[in-house]
């Protein structure tokens, strides 16, 4: 099992993930500066992507292209993520963890194994010294990876200007992708990293096909566990008593049909669905709020 950990580079990984984010935790923890969380998770992706390729040192063009593709997406959302925070100010997901170390030990332990297990992959690719010619299969992830980092980065900018402008306050983001489906930039995320995978497939054999349990763990977060439906929940807090509210719930899908039927299917906000004790819609006045809650439910 050893042998089968380190040249895979399974081993080592994972301790340097650990390593990665047991640093961020610490200046977390000690100073209580959570500016740093998601910057931490994103930039591991890219070191993990780049050590594993040069650890291997074959360089064939599909190692080549899956790591590049894996810095452009983690740096992209490293300095969204970082410039997004450094402006709103502080992290709403950290105020109940800030004065208690085991609920934040284990919100970083979470940091960890999602970084390691959407990575696996590029990091087996990157181990592998299998290098068939490149085929429909690489392709098609590829367009997958470009149609979905395309539709994160596009939804990300269009929610971010609509936040930032003072006519917007107290308003969902309802422009651009986001009047054609909820929560499109986590459909971006979703789909690009399938498209990693489905690029990873053509050097992949036996138990090394293992490695779909990254899209399949990093889908079913969003889904069912640390994005949607956080932010569902939050926004049917905020909104539930608007009307027009539960128009765009009603009018606009979610990124994939079984998380608006399980997890916030606009019959259940109907048929008793708004959260007790949610209040009226009042306007608000005086400064904007710093950071909504829960709007970085992972790292977005």
């Amino acid at each position: 099992m050893g042998t089968v950990l380190d040249s895979h580079f399974l081993a080592l990984t994972a301790l340097v993930t650990v390593g990665y984010q047991l640093v961020f935790f610490i200046i977390t923890a000690l100073l209580r500066f959570d500016k740093v969380t998601d910057f931490a998770g994103s930039t591991n992706f890219v070191i993990i992507a780049v050590l594993t390729a040069a650890l291997k040192g074959t360089w064939h063009f599909r190692q080549i292209v899956l790591t590049v593709l894996v810095i452009i997406w983690g740096l992209r959302l490293a300095v969204f993520l970082l410039m997004r925070i450094l402006q709103w100010g502080e992290d709403k997901r950290f105020d109940e963890m800030r004065s208690n170390l085991g609920k934040l030990a284990v919100f970083w332990t979470f940091q960890a194994v999602w970084v390691w297990t959407v990575s696996l992959p590029v990091t087996i690719v990157n181990a592998s010294s299998r290098n068939p010619s490149i085929e429909a299969r690489d392709i098609i992830g590829w367009i997958m990876w470009v149609i979905g980092l395309s539709v994160e980065a596009i939804a990300d900018q269009q929610k971010l200007k609509f936040k930032n402008s003072p006519s917007n306050r107290g308003k969902w983001c309802n422009v651009g992708l986001w009047s054609y489906t909820r929560h499109p930039n986590y459909f971006g995320e979703m789909f690009l990293w399938w498209g990693v995978f489905v690029a990873s497939t053509p050097v992949l054999s036996g138990a090394e096909w293992l490695v779909i349990l990254g899209p399949i763990f990093l889908t079913l977060l969003l889904l069912f566990v640390s994005g949607i439906p956080l932010l569902e929940s939050s926004a049917d807090k905020r909104f539930g008593r608007s009307e027009e509210y539960r128009t765009y719930k009603k009018t606009t899908r979610s990124p994939y049909p079984i998380a608006a039927g399980r997890v916030w299917s606009p019959a259940r906000l109907v048929q008793g669905g708004i959260p007790p004790g949610a209040a009226p819609l009042q306007p608000r006045t005086g400064t904007r709020p710093r950071q909504l809650s829960a709007e970085c439910a992972l790292f977005f």
